[in-house]
């Protein structure tokens, strides 16, 4: 056998070895995550964007990792405002800019897409997906700030999550945009609030979205938080997997339709202060105590 006819037939081996890539793990959780943040209001239109880190072999399973599709730039960015190098190489599965969640589940190759960070950390490399020419979300580089920042923190995060929940945007309107207010807030609404995110809620104030500049301070953010709130906007959360990730916001969620279900009226009983100290030591959690009143 001939060196070229060689190649050729390892490269069918490796075709058929490759398993369906939209029975891949990751892909259904995202379908799947999508289809529930559209159902629960979360993601009207084309509102709100995820980003996964991918583990590279578990990837590999799937898709031939030679295979670049087409090369995309950062959109909105420029090489000089933007860095991806501590990330260079990584593989995620992004959702498409333009593209509504309602669609993911059904049609999830035009959709969502797996990029890898290119050589430098400028540019991206498109392994699957968007196969109607799209692109990744216009807030991948936030996301991929976000990402940076929450790996220095903890190696294990790998979910960044953008939605605009109905209750916590309603919230923003009549409540002190103040982190240690909304959160000390948010705990009194539900018994579980302090256990799930005792790191607290972390506010930005207005500014316009899929910029720079609130891509920097959403990162600065999460430094300090998994969740970050865009002001009259939406909601940012970071997690180690897609469930943690969704159930962070969907706390929130809960505990912010439950202030607005009785802002209104007069409070008759509340979660005390020292009532979730006991819970976030019977928990074991590490929470702010600066933000409760001892």
């Amino acid at each position: 056998m001939g060196l070229i006819e060689g190649i050729k037939k390892a490269g069918k081996e490796l075709a058929r070895e490759l398993k369906d890539i939209k029975q891949a793990p990751f892909v259904q959780e995202m379908c799947k995550t999508a289809s529930n943040m559209y159902r629960l209001g979360w993601d009207e239109r084309n509102g709100g964007n995820i980003s996964y880190l991918l583990d590279e072999k578990e990837v590999a399973e799937y898709l031939d990792l030679t295979k670049v599709l087409r090369t995309l730039p950062f959109m909105g960015w420029n090489e000089t405002e933007f860095d991806a190098k501590p990330i260079e190489g990584k593989i995620f599965i992004v959702t498409g800019t333009g593209k509504y969640f309602k669609n993911v589940q059904d049609d999830p190759e035009t959709n969502l897409g797996i990029i890898r960070i290119a050589k430098g950390g400028k540019g991206i490399e498109l392994l699957w997906g968007y196969k109607d020419g799209g692109r990744t979300t216009s807030e991948l580089p936030a996301h991929l700030m976000c990402h940076m920042a929450r790996l220095a923190i903890d190696p294990e995060n790998r979910v960044i999550m953008h939605s605009h929940p109905t209750y916590t945007l309603a919230m923003n309107y009549v409540h002190e945009l103040d982190e240690m207010k909304l959160t000390h807030t948010l705990w009194e609404m539900c018994t579980e609030c302090i256990a799930v995110f005792p790191d607290g809620v972390g506010v930005l104030p207005w500014m316009v979205c899929g910029t720079n500049e609130i891509g920097i301070a959403t990162a600065e953010k999460m430094k300090e938080f998994r969740l970050v709130v865009w002001s009259m906007h939406g909601i940012y959360g970071a997690g180690k997997t897609m469930d943690e990730t969704f159930g962070l916001i969907e706390t929130v969620e809960k505990a912010a339709q439950i202030y607005m279900l009785t802002a209104h009226l007069p409070r008759i009983n509340t979660i005390k202060d020292e009532d979730m100290v006991k819970l976030a030591e019977y928990f074991g959690v590490k929470y702010r105590k600066d933000f409760l009143n001892l």
